[in-house]
């Protein structure tokens, strides 16, 4: 499996939570935030489909 896949996959097996943490708290330049890199679509297309942002979870996240 290339690691390309893995990334991807990693990414499909995130929950909601996960991945809103990740959002507010990855460090600057984190691949999955990378425009030129295919994460970022599938990154985005996940948190969609999941929910995105809601306030419950934005409570559960807060702020660092």
């Amino acid at each position: 499996m290339s690691q390309q896949q893995e990334h991807i996959d990693k990414i499909n097996n995130m929950s909601q939570l996960e991945m809103a943490n990740l959002w507010r708290n990855a460090p600057s330049g984190h691949i999955y935030f990378d425009t030129s890199l295919p994460y970022h679509n599938v990154f985005n297309e996940r948190f969609k489909v999941l929910g995105g942002f809601t306030p419950a979870i934005t409570k559960k996240v807060g702020w660092n």
